[in-house]
């Protein structure tokens, strides 16, 4: 009789942390991956710039030069049937060089005319810059943390090259979520029309990141709420936390790779990026940024960081 009470306690306990392991897997997934408003990261202490960053992000001159610029609106339809929207904006003078511009996490394709500004006047490169699934003017009801993401872009490569040409050169440029996105692409078969890669503040995946935003943001285990949640994920987005690795798939990459990461960066942590550089498989370059915050090295550093980026490009795209 003990033998039976103690086998219905033990499964009793059992049963209620499933429960609890099944509704905190919902509950993460509603938080981080669907599409939804998104209000946990206000007041997060590790995506605070500085006042320096924080003028430039807000009111920089960047944001009136988008504005006022012709974007030629894209639209395509993703391999799984999602509308998206991207945005090209031809150079001044004709060149058969293009940026494309992979924004962050509930950010938009716009986000990236801070960068786009630079190498429309500066380089002279043609723009193109797209809403990722799930934000923005594109469709999609989760947000895809670049994995589906890196066959939406390949797409968009495509249709560049259809557009303006073979002899096209592409640059692959994203911050945060949009380098994880370019760096996931870069394991798939690329056309040979992209000649470089720069990847500002990754992450090595999606496995990898919201585990240390667990333990950083709730104090609690990874396991065993994270692999629940990637199951969730996966049945309900299409993927899981492991297979979305872009430390995978720079193991597997042939472009050239320029990454760049601050120091001070907590929220996707500096040795990240290390360990995407020490397993790349193609050329690779790493810059550290001393000071930077997640995604500030372009306003902090900013001559260090175009003057890396011109030798950079310099290597890899024709004159």
């Amino acid at each position: 009789m003990k033998k039976k009470k103690w086998l219905k306690i033990t499964l009793g306990i059992f049963a209620v942390l499933l429960l609890i392991d099944i509704i905190a897997s919902f509950y993460f997934y509603n938080l981080a991956i669907d599409r939804n408003k998104k209000e946990f990261l206000q007041g997060n202490q590790d995506l605070e710039v500085s006042a320096e960053a924080m003028e430039v992000f807000l009111d920089g001159d960047w944001r009136t030069w988008v504005a006022n610029q012709d974007f030629d609106e894209w639209t395509m339809t993703s391999y799984d049937g999602i509308k998206l929207k991207g945005y090209f904006l031809e150079a001044k003078e004709p060149t058969n060089k293009v940026v494309v511009l992979a924004h962050g996490y509930l950010g938009d394709a716009q986000d990236m005319g801070l960068y786009g500004q630079y190498y429309y006047e500066q380089f002279g490169y043609n723009i193109f810059m797209a809403d990722a699934r799930g934000h923005a003017a594109s469709g999609g009801d989760y947000i895809g943390f670049g994995w589906h993401d890196r066959l939406d872009y390949i797409d968009w490569i495509n249709r560049i090259v259809e557009k303006y040409g073979k002899d096209t050169e592409i640059v692959l440029h994203g911050v945060s979520m949009g380098a994880a996105t370019v760096l996931m692409s870069a394991g798939e078969e690329l056309p040979s029309n992209v000649k470089a890669i720069v990847a500002d503040s990754p992450y090595t995946s999606v496995e990898g990141m919201f585990s240390y935003q667990m333990d950083r943001m709730y104090n609690i285990p990874s396991f065993p709420v994270l692999p629940s949640t990637s199951i969730v994920s996966k049945l309900q987005a299409g993927y899981s936390f492991t297979e979305a690795s872009a430390l995978e798939q720079v193991k597997k990459a042939e472009v050239p790779i320029l990454y760049i990461h601050g120091n001070a960066d907590t929220f996707v942590p500096t040795k990240m990026a290390k360990v995407l550089y020490k397993n790349t498989q193609s050329e690779a370059e790493l810059m550290i940024v001393d000071g930077a915050g997640h995604g500030e090295a372009f306003v902090t550093e900013k001559e260090k960081y175009v003057e890396r980026l011109k030798t950079f490009l310099g290597n890899y795209m024709e004159d």
